[in-house]
C-alpha cells in the first residue's frame, strides 16, 4: 500500500475509529502540534551528549505518542478506545515528569530571569521544544474549553513537560551541569 491514498486532497483526515473532520479541526491542530513537539524532541534527543539524558527524552516521546493517540479520538469515542486498551493520559505520567522537575531544581541553581535561547545546540532544541510544547498547550486548552477532551490530565501533563524542557535548556546551557 503507497503511502499516497489521496483521501486527503479534498482537506479532510481521519481520526481514530474513522471518523472523518477538516485537517483544520482543532483535534487535529493538536495532534499536530504534539506531533510536532515529539520532532522536536527527536532533535533534543540527538544533540543530547549523555546517554541518560536520550533515554529521558526517549520515554517522554513514547508518552507523546499514547497522548496524541488519546487526541486522535472523538470524545464519542473515548469509551471504545479505553475498551479496546489504549492508554490515556494518567496522573502518574504527570507525577513523573513532576519529580524530574523537583530533582532539577533541587540539585542544580538554575538561572533566573528572561532565557536567551541558543547557548549552545543542544539547549536551542531544548529550548525549540518547549516553545512547541507551549503551543500544543493552548491547542489542548482549547479543545477542553470546548468539551471536546474530556482528560484534563492531557493538559496538565503538558504543562509539566513545557516546566520540564526549560529546566533542562537551562541545564544544558550549563557545561558543568553535564546536560
Amino acid at each position: 500500500m503507497s503511502i499516497v491514498t489521496k483521501t486527503g486532497d479534498k482537506g479532510m483526515t481521519a481520526l481514530m475509529y474513522g471518523r472523518r473532520v477538516m485537517k483544520c479541526h482543532p483535534r487535529i491542530e493538536a495532534c499536530g502540534a504534539v506531533d510536532e513537539l515529539n520532532s522536536a524532541l527527536g532533535l533534543a534527543r540527538a544533540t543530547a551528549t549523555r546517554d541518560a539524558v536520550r533515554e529521558n527524552i526517549l520515554s517522554i516521546q513514547k508518552e507523546l505518542v499514547n497522548l496524541m493517540g488519546e487526541l486522535a479520538v472523538a470524545a464519542e469515542d473515548l469509551e471504545r478506545y479505553v475498551k479496546d486498551g489504549y492508554s490515556r493520559v494518567t496522573p502518574e505520567m504527570t507525577s513523573r515528569l513532576e519529580n524530574q522537575v523537583f530533582e532539577l531544581e533541587a540539585g542544580y541553581e538554575f538561572f533566573s530571569g528572561w532565557a536567551m535561547p541558543g547557548a549552545n545546540v543542544h539547549s536551542a532544541a531544548l529550548d525549540a521544544a518547549r516553545s512547541v510544547c507551549r503551543r500544543a498547550e493552548r491547542s489542548v486548552a482549547s479543545l477542553l474549553q470546548d468539551g471536546q477532551l474530556r482528560n484534563a490530565e492531557v493538559l496538565i501533563y503538558l504543562n509539566r513537560l513545557s516546566d520540564l524542557l526549560w529546566l533542562l535548556a537551562r541545564k544544558a546551557e550549563t557545561p558543568s551541569a553535564g546536560a
